[in-house]
């Protein structure tokens, strides 16, 4: 087995100083521990998952979610790491480390915006014309720009390993015609793209560990969300696994017939889709009513998500594929997982309840963005920015790009406390106090 020189894939862009004497931990669990202490990551504890807390159940937040998808990808890391074939030859092999896959499953959800989803295709159309905006792409501009860690560069200055890691799709806007709305990084972080890069050169496929990231984060985002809504009584799962099979069919119309456009590669293969939903709800789900929360449906409940996580961390083994070792996921679980991840769609992100809220959500991310933009353009008019970002704006002077993605960087790097609290200040519906500034 060939494996990428460990030096290389321990390269920083910034630091070339050798480890500070009686440190003995490794690159990349240094670099854990740099995104665990990081404010971005604790930001994540005021940042929707689907549904905000206060809705009146508490639901996983992005930072629960981070938390979760770390164990799930470290566990997934350690198994293939014990059981490593011994493959000898010409295989490529580009390393494979828990602590890469764990701190990059820290970072995966960094750039997300206040509201999720919602604000992001705000966002995005709002500053189309300055490079848009994707959540994947801001997480690798706050790894490699916008966090803090010393004057002498910007960034947090992450390994090799673990930027690649990160990097769940790994092209530029535009790059990859199969996903054009989907990309890893803005052309302004090119430098550390390339650097993160090189351990996996002229390919758009992830790293193993960024594989192993992404999957981890499929694993939990679908389970947990199904737990969270299921005990809310937003998701009908006691129907869903019913052998009557009306409420399946309500579900599956809604997922391969009013989204067609979305998910027509799914649509095409339907019936193995259903097939494979079916056979998991009605063989592993427990025959229970809507939840009330008795102990019987508390541990029916746990025992059916964990039994879960357990079956998708174990579906995944190291082929050789093309001359290089790869992690694969068997086909039926990735599929039980898509439709799993539907479930979501289906009855809670595009319920009609939460039409209204979402649509007043997009107007405060689009009056701020009004509001930042215009007052970028005026230097008297800076002092509505937090002092990081006038001293950027001072910078940027003379660069209308810039001045909107410092104006796009300050609204994405909000909790959704600070929305509410700065729009109502810049709208005039609430003062707050008058020496209070939410966002230092």
């Amino acid at each position: 087995m060939r494996i990428s020189d460990s030096n290389f894939r321990n390269q920083r862009l910034h630091e070339q100083k050798a480890k500070i004497e009686g440190d003995d931990r490794s690159p990349a669990q240094r670099d854990r521990d740099r995104l665990l202490y990081s404010s971005a990551l604790r930001r994540l504890a005021e940042v929707t998952q689907v549904v905000a807390a206060d809705s009146g159940y508490v639901f996983h937040n992005r930072l629960t979610h981070s938390l979760q998808v770390a164990q799930v990808g470290r566990r997934l890391a350690e198994k293939l790491v014990k059981h490593l074939p011994e493959i000898t030859g010409d295989v490529e092999f580009e390393g494979l480390d828990p602590d890469v896959v764990e701190a990059a499953c820290l970072a995966h959800d960094l750039g997300h915006p206040p509201f999720g989803h919602i604000a992001e295709e705000a966002l995005d159309k709002l500053a189309a014309e300055y490079g848009g905006f994707e959540g994947n792409a801001q997480s690798f501009r706050i790894l490699s720009r916008l966090a803090f860690r010393s004057a002498n560069y910007r960034g947090l200055d992450l390994t090799r390993a673990t930027l690649a890691a990160v990097l769940k799709y790994p092209w530029f806007r535009g790059a990859n015609p199969d996903k054009l709305e989907k990309f890893g990084a803005y052309e302004s972080e090119r430098r550390d793209f390339e650097f993160a890069r090189e351990l996996y050169p002229n390919s758009q496929a992830q790293t193993m560990e960024a594989a192993l990231m992404d999957w981890a984060d499929d694993i939990t985002y679908s389970i947990h969300d199904l737990e969270d809504f299921y005990r809310a009584g937003r998701m009908p799962l006691h129907l869903l696994g019913n052998r009557d099979p009306s409420e399946r069919q309500y579900f599956f119309t809604d997922l391969f017939e009013r989204r067609q456009a979305q998910n027509a590669r799914q649509t095409q293969r339907r019936r193995d889709l259903e097939e494979a939903f079916t056979d998991m709800m009605i063989s592993t789900f427990p025959p229970i009513r809507a939840y009330s929360g008795s102990e019987a449906q508390r541990i029916g409940l746990r025992n059916f998500t964990g039994t879960l996580i357990g079956r998708y961390i174990n579906g995944v083994d190291l082929v050789e594929k093309n001359g290089r070792l790869r992690a694969q996921v068997k086909p039926q679980y990735e599929d039980e997982v898509f439709m799993f991840k539907q479930l979501t769609w289906t009855y809670v992100i595009e319920a009609p309840s939460l039409a209204t809220q979402q649509w007043g959500l997009k107007q405060k991310i689009k009056k701020l963005f009004c509001v930042y933009t215009e007052a970028a353009a005026s230097p008297k008019e800076w002092k509505l920015f937090p002092v990081y970002y006038q001293e950027r704006l001072k910078r940027a002077a003379g660069d209308g790009n810039e001045l909107i993605r410092v104006c796009v960087d300050l609204i994405a790097s909000m909790t959704e406390n600070q929305v509410h609290k700065v729009f109502g200040r810049l709208t005039g519906s609430s003062s707050g106090a008058s020496l209070e500034d939410p966002l230092q």
